[in-house]
Parts: C-alpha cells; sequence; structure tokens
C-alpha cells in the first residue's frame, strides 16, 4: 500500500505539477499524516522538494509547495519519424533536459543505422547530465507489438519484422517501450495537451500517413497485442484509390498528406511546411476555405461519423497537419459530425479539437509512455 501511495503521489506531481500537502490530500483521498510520511520520505530520497510559491500579492505565511526534482528521475524519449528523428532528456514534471534531432532518409534508413544513431545521442545526452535514466520510450510510424516494441510493418520507413525494442534494449542497456507514433500522440495529448479533462478521447493525426489513438475511461487502449489505431485504413470510398496496406479507398487516401496537397491545388509530394502555410493563409478568409477544403472536409466528416459512431468519444482531438485546418472548417466538421452520428447526438455531442502539442506530441507521449512504467518502481 506504501509503495501503492508513493507512486500515485509522484504520479500526480508528474502530471499536475507543484502543489501544497493540502492539496495532495485532497486530491489522493489520503490523510495529512501519510502524505507527510510520504513527502518526508521522497524528500530524504532526493526526489521532491518543498518550496515557498512565488506570490506577489497576499498577506500571511503561504503554504510550501512539493515539487518534483526533474532531475532526480529522467526517461529518454526517442521520436522516429519519417524524416528526421528526436532524441530527448525528459524529467519528471515533464522538463526537458536536453534535445538532439538528426535528417532521416526518407524510406531508406536501415535499421541498424538508426539504432546506432539513437545510442550515440542517447549517452551524448545522459553524459550532459549525469546520472541514470529509469527506460526509454520510443515513437514509431508503424504496427507496433506491445509486448516487446517489434515493429511489424513500417510501410513509410519500409521496415517489416523489426526488433526495435529488443535491438535498443540491447544496445543502452535500459527498459525499452516502443509504440506507434499516434498512440503516443493521444497519451501526450491526454495528459499534457487538448484531452486533459477528458476520459474518452480519439486522437486523430495526419503525416505522410493517417494514425489514430484511443484513450478509454482515461487510459491508453491499446489492445491485447497493442495493434489497436489503425483509423486510416479504415475503408470509406470503395473503388477509390490504392493504398499502400494492399486495399483501396481507405481514409487515408483521402485525409492524408497527399489528399491534402490534391484539397489545396498543389501537387502530391508536396513538403508538409509548405502544405501548412497554405492552411494558414486560408485561415483568413472562412468562406474560402470553406469552398475549397469542402471534399477534403466531407472526407475527414465521413470517417470521423463512423469512429464516433463506434468508439462514442466526448472529444477527438485532431493533430499533425490537421491541426493547421480553418477554424472554420473544423466548426463545420464538427457540426457535420454530431448532425449525422447517431451516438453524438444520443450522448449530447461530441467535441472535435486541434491538438495543442503541434509535432512535439509523439515525443512528449514516449517520454509519457516511458515515465507509466518507471514512476511504478521509483
Amino acid at each position: 500500500m506504501r509503495r501503492h501511495n508513493r507512486t500515485a503521489l509522484l504520479r500526480r506531481l508528474h502530471t499536475a505539477g507543484p502543489c501544497t500537502r493540502a492539496q495532495l490530500a485532497s486530491d489522493l483521498g489520503l490523510n495529512r499524516s501519510t502524505i507527510k510520511a510520504l513527502v518526508d520520505e521522497l524528500t530524504a530520497a532526493g526526489l521532491v522538494d518543498e518550496r515557498v510559491p512565488d506570490l506577489r500579492v497576499g498577506a500571511g505565511r503561504p503554504s510550501l509547495l512539493v515539487a518534483p526534482r526533474p532531475a532526480a528521475v529522467f526517461v529518454l524519449a526517442v521520436d522516429l519519424d519519417v524524416e528526421h528523428v528526436t532524441a530527448a532528456m525528459v524529467g519528471v514534471g515533464g522538463e526537458v533536459l536536453g534535445v538532439r534531432r538528426w535528417p532521416l532518409p526518407r524510406g531508406a534508413s536501415q535499421p541498424c543505422d538508426v539504432v546506432a544513431d539513437v545510442r550515440t545521442a542517447c549517452l551524448e545526452l545522459v553524459a550532459q547530465l549525469g546520472g541514470e535514466p529509469v527506460g526509454i520510450g520510443v515513437s514509431v510510424p508503424g504496427v507496433v507489438r506491445q509486448r516487446d516494441g517489434l515493429v511489424h510493418e513500417a510501410p513509410n520507413l519500409r521496415w517489416t519484422t523489426e526488433p526495435l525494442g529488443e535491438r535498443l534494449g540491447a544496445a543502452l542497456g535500459l527498459p525499452v517501450w516502443v509504440a506507434n507514433d499516434a498512440d503516443l500522440g493521444a497519451l501526450a495529448e491526454h495528459v499534457r495537451g487538448a484531452a486533459q479533462d477528458a476520459q474518452d478521447v480519439v486522437y486523430l493525426c495526419c503525416n505522410v500517413g493517417v494514425g489514430g489513438g484511443v484513450i478509454f475511461g482515461g487510459r491508453s487502449l491499446r489492445g491485447s497485442s497493442g495493434y489497436v489505431g489503425e483509423l486510416g485504413h479504415m475503408v470509406v470510398h470503395p473503388g477509390g484509390l490504392p493504398c499502400y496496406c494492399g486495399s483501396a479507398g481507405c481514409w487515408e487516401t483521402e485525409i492524408g498528406e497527399d489528399g491534402l496537397a490534391r484539397a489545396l491545388g498543389l501537387p502530391e509530394g508536396t513538403q508538409a511546411e509548405v502544405l501548412v502555410a497554405q492552411l494558414r493563409a486560408l485561415a483568413a478568409t472562412p468562406a474560402q476555405a470553406r469552398q475549397q477544403l469542402a471534399d477534403f472536409a466531407f472526407w475527414l466528416t465521413l470517417g470521423l461519423v463512423n469512429v464516433v459512431n463506434v468508439l462514442a468519444p466526448e472529444l477527438v482531438v485532431i493533430g499533425g497537419l490537421l491541426a493547421a485546418l480553418p477554424r472554420s472548417v473544423v466548426d463545420d466538421v464538427e457540426a457535420a459530425v454530431n448532425r449525422r452520428s447517431l451516438v453524438a447526438r444520443a450522448a449530447g455531442g461530441v467535441r472535435v479539437a486541434t491538438a495543442t502539442l503541434s509535432d512535439r506530441a509523439s515525443l512528449v507521449g514516449a517520454a509519457e509512455l516511458a515515465f507509466e512504467r518507471a514512476l511504478a518502481t521509483t
């Protein structure tokens, strides 16, 4: 029970930040003497500090704040994207203590080379701080087996049956947890982004491909093997464009990066930065945005109606390139989903929000994945 309470207290400080002992007692449902004993124990272990809040107004003696010490417990996080890799050192509380980033040849990256580069970057980060990380979380744009971090398929990396978790674990001598990038985006937005106040969430991310993550009852829904969230391969247009997965008319073919480029009148393969710039320019003219993106919004709505009818979330968070959609278009999509979805109407409506963590979501999620495991044993 003591270990459980200790983990709960650390988790509370990690996700919600510094607070008083009284707040901890209220939030965790524990008496003040138990909180005092736990805080004293964690302080003695060097994991937390108590400090006077920075108050510029008010009278009386302020209550001390209990705050985590970021460098005392830290993890490594790696976001393995299609065109670059980012490695970061993240302390308890979510503070980024160091970052390394380098380009990746699109579609030509060899797993052994990536593992070697990640090892080098992680060792440099750890040497910068000193100490020992408690684990490493890794985000991959592909289908990942939760149990051992096997990348079953990552088409845009051209990887198949790659034991990434095993390779990285051997290279770094640390516990390694690997997950799909969209699953980790959902986790990140739930812990630190647009979905912090929601318990049932669908996160939809569009970059080169389209993926999804699901938060159910406040917890990540990963399925028996971790293969949950391939929303981009839901068929919405029978007889439509061929998809790399072997099917045709997948949602990804209509709302993925190339589909968005077509909607904007740009050639397929246009860089994401150009697409975002075009979307931001369109935001200044809502009527034009609605007109130009009408077909794109139709396919986005169609897929979301199906997702909402099956999963019944209270909130849909759209990320990646979708987060740059003009708000007028997002509002129209939200209204159409609530009008057309039986479940949304029965539940009193579903909200559609844009992600707040932008291109950091997968990296933040990788860190949170590692902290989920690591805090339980700290």
